[in-house]
This record gives structure tokens, sequence and C-alpha cells, in this order.
């Protein structure tokens, strides 16, 4: 159980830098793309400030898809993901998909990218900006 307080508080630390820093952002109105960690949109009211500063896009992909995406490198860099078989990795990651999509559902674009490139993924952003302004 103290190992569970112990992620908790880091998490929340973390969230509230992630937090500040999505604050800044919006205050100085910044103009210009930004990638935000898997866990900025679930913390808070995060998703509804991003949906009111600016375009939302979800680019959706399956759990397999980003399982074969994460390099062991990759995966060696995230402690939840350190030590998981293939097959693990992608149960690790449809659990923790559901458990995020209902966020991740609130953006106002929602691209499935699973069949695209990564060049056909940001040409759809492109598009979907151009039809916003």
């Amino acid at each position: 159980p103290s190992l569970v307080v112990s992620e908790m508080c880091l998490s929340d630390s973390f969230r509230s830098v992630d937090r500040a820093v999505l604050d800044t952002l919006i205050e100085r109105g910044v103009a210009g793309v930004v990638s935000t960690g898997v866990g900025l949109p679930l913390w808070r009211d995060n998703m509804e400030r991003m949906n009111a500063a600016g375009l939302t896009v979800y680019l959706r992909r399956s759990a397999e898809s980003i399982s074969r995406r994460l390099s062991p490198y990759g995966r060696q860099k995230r402690p939840r993901l350190q030590g998981l078989s293939d097959e693990e990795l992608v149960g690790f990651m449809k659990r923790d998909m559901e458990a995020r999509e209902p966020f991740y559902s609130r953006a106002q674009v929602t691209i499935d990218c699973d069949a695209m490139t990564d060049d056909e993924a940001v040409e759809r952003v492109i598009e979907q900006l151009r039809i916003r302004n």
C-alpha cells in the first residue's frame, strides 16, 4: 500500500507541473501544436481547458498498434511497461486505453490512425485546422 500511495503522490505532483505548463501556454495564447502526455487529459478539468483554448485532436490507435510502435528502449523508459512480454503489453495497453477513452473521446476531433502512416495522420490534423480556421 505505501508504494501505491507514493506513486499517487508522485503522479499528482507530476500532473500539477503538467497543469502549470498547460495554464501558461493558454494564458500566453501560444499558437502551435502541443502534444500532451497521455495522462494530462485525465487530470482534473484539463480536457475542458484544452477544448476551450483551441482545437483538440485525439489520434486514436489500437493497443496492438501502439504496442508495435513501442521499441524495447521505449518500454524501458516507462516503469509501468518494463519487463512486459509483447502479449502482456497489448493486454496492459487495452486496459489502460479503456480507462482513458472517456477522457480522450472529449476531444473535438478524433482521427483513427491505425491504417495511416504518420505523414497521413499529420495531413489529417492540418486538414482539421484549416476547416476550423
